[in-house]
């Protein structure tokens, strides 16, 4: 696969079908486990549909690499889904998404991220901006009418209290999103749709909660963790956590539906909390 206009000529792009070798090695030695918090490798619903990517849809999952060393960089991950164009049939987070791809009842048209992932040694350099060109052209080239994202706001952990609705409506001055990811996305002609408190769902019992997080929970309530996007609420012995996105489309809606805005959803309040 071409790398996108404008990458480094050390970065080389191979889809998991060019380089299953590569592929299958990344997952068997964890290599991209290191990018995310310890909790989000335990939804309840992720692994049927995070399972179901390879060999069916090797064409759709792409790694970069660091020609240089010979070292992987990044990783993106896809999974085509059915989804009309209309507001109204867009699944209610990556859950819903990911379950209504495997589901295979309609015919996926479609195509939507699951993970852009960049290496820590790799962050800060404009990779993730590459991931998101390499998702965009994957779709393109495999036919599907656009790419849809259910973006995981990559601060939105420092404010978990802050309802996801009002988080993606906190703008720059210059107009753009405040919160770094969701300003990536926009910046390469992303529009975003809707939020999405409830997107992917971790409830697992308590004992596994304070093993992930380093922390007690000694009694029913709820609870701010270390890069939790939004509070843990703990009853009955079992903690049950939902983690919010937000939808962004990479195209067009193709009906007259009016897509919401930033300042829909959160009732025009549109001031950051910094410059």
């Amino acid at each position: 696969m071409e790398p996108p206009a404008g990458a480094p000529d050390w970065l080389q792009v191979v889809t998991a079908k060019e380089r299953p070798d590569l592929w299958e090695r990344a997952g068997q030695e964890h290599v991209f486990d290191q990018v995310w918090p310890e909790y989000n490798h335990h939804g309840n619903h992720a692994p049927r549909y995070f399972g179901a990517l390879c060999p069916r849809y090797a064409h759709l999952q792409a790694l970069l690499v660091d020609r240089r060393r010979g070292e992987l960089a990044a990783r993106a991950r896809t999974i085509p889904f059915a989804w009309d164009g209309t507001l109204a049939d867009l699944p209610a987070g990556i859950d819903a998404m990911g379950l209504r791809a495997v589901d295979g009842a309609r015919a996926a048209g479609t195509l939507s991220a699951l993970a852009a992932e960049v290496l820590p040694a790799y962050q800060g350099a404009g990779l993730s901006k590459l991931v998101i060109e390499v998702m965009v052209a994957m779709a393109r080239s495999s036919g599907f009418e656009g790419l849809v994202a259910p973006v995981r706001p990559n601060r939105k952990h420092l404010y978990p209290l802050m309802p996801i609705e009002g988080y993606a409506a906190w703008k720059r001055a210059d107009g753009l999103p405040f919160d770094p990811w969701l300003r990536a996305h926009v910046r390469l002609g992303g529009t975003v749709l809707r939020c999405e408190p409830r997107s992917m769902e971790i409830a697992a019992p308590v004992g596994d909660w304070e093993a992930w997080t380093s922390m007690a929970f000694p009694e029913d309530g709820d609870y701010v963790f270390p890069e939790g996007l939004a509070p843990l609420r703990v009853e009955g012995g079992t903690g049950v956590y939902w983690e919010p996105n937000v939808w962004v489309l990479h195209g067009k809606l193709e009906t007259s539906d009016q897509v919401v805005t930033h300042d829909q959803t959160a009732g025009g309040r549109t001031d950051p909390p910094e410059k």
